[in-house]
């Protein structure tokens, strides 16, 4: 199957036409270049607060809440264009409400949409101190693992790529799918270091999308840089590197790549290493080290 990463840019809306023509045209590009699967960024649904004019855009904590307000319809164009193309899209994250409907703080979720038209959430785990504290947001519910037609499939938004442990609870998944959203180049290379190493440790494929460019009207998402990328184990049937695709920084555009779901079963259990069989090895081996005295 062919997957596509996005490198995308946020725009001013005038008007929710203009959003639904915005995502039909980076739908159809997609799927015109034989993509099945789709993956936005994070954040990328900030864009939906210009709807509420520039005094909601701009203010960090209304912004949050008029994104909240519009994901379900966000998620109906999602559905269509996914149906009328027969891809899965990963849409692009924003702040929603807990799903417990109790939450006073929004959370920051991705929406994983089928053909079907059947939707799975996925809320960020771990939150960077900038949405701890200026954007005064909230971890949300529980990681999942989506059993799909195209294999099974784990989301690790931005942050959470850099934390061995999450992906691990998701070591079933055959794709790892990565939104992220960076303002500097080296926090889009802490998130793709920790994609790639998500892929080595797990013998998956990891997919990794891109907020870009700039706006001047959301400090959350003032600056962007970043590109899609598709990382794999380096070993057998892979790219020497792990690194099946990447785009150009900052160019908006969608960055494909083939994958072989036999590959993957493959590497897991012919693979010149074994790291998602050995993973257990560690087990009595990453506790306090011996003190060994050397002067």
């Amino acid at each position: 199957m062919k997957v596509a990463a996005a490198a995308y840019p946020l725009d001013w809306l005038d008007s929710w036409s203009q959003y639904e023509d915005k995502i039909s045209t980076w739908v159809a590009d997609a799927a015109g270049q034989g993509a099945e699967l789709l993956v936005f960024p994070e954040y990328g649904a900030m864009e939906l607060a210009t709807l509420d004019g520039r005094e909601t855009a701009q203010d960090l904590q209304k912004s949050c809440w008029a994104v909240a307000d519009r994901l379900e319809e966000a998620d109906k164009v999602h559905v269509t264009l996914a149906a009328e193309y027969g891809v899965h899209i990963l849409a692009a994250s924003g702040p929603a409400r807990a799903e417990s409907g109790t939450g006073t703080k929004p959370v920051n979720r991705a929406r994983l949409i089928t053909p079907t038209g059947q939707i799975g959430v996925q809320d960020k785990q771990i939150l960077i101190p900038y949405e701890r504290d200026q954007m005064d947001m909230d971890p949300g519910g529980p990681l999942r693992l989506f059993d799909t037609a195209l294999g099974k499939i784990g989301v690790l938004i931005c942050y959470d790529s850099e934390f061995p442990l999450l992906a691990h609870a998701l070591t079933e998944a055959d794709l790892l799918l990565v939104p992220s959203a960076t303002e500097a180049r080296t926090g889009h290379s802490r998130v793709r270091i920790g994609s790639m190493a998500r892929a080595l440790e797990n013998q998956c494929v990891s997919v990794m999308a891109s907020l870009v460019g700039e706006v001047d009207w959301n400090e959350a998402v003032e600056v962007n840089t970043g590109r899609g990328g598709i990382f794999g184990p380096p070993d057998k049937g892979f790219p020497d590197s792990g690194v099946l695709a990447e785009g150009v920084f900052d160019v908006p555009a969608w960055t494909c790549a083939e994958v072989e779901p036999g590959l993957i079963h493959r590497v897991r259990s012919e693979g010149v290493v074994l790291n998602r069989a050995h993973w257990a090895d560690q087990s009595g081996r990453d506790g306090t080290p011996d003190m060994i005295e050397l002067r």
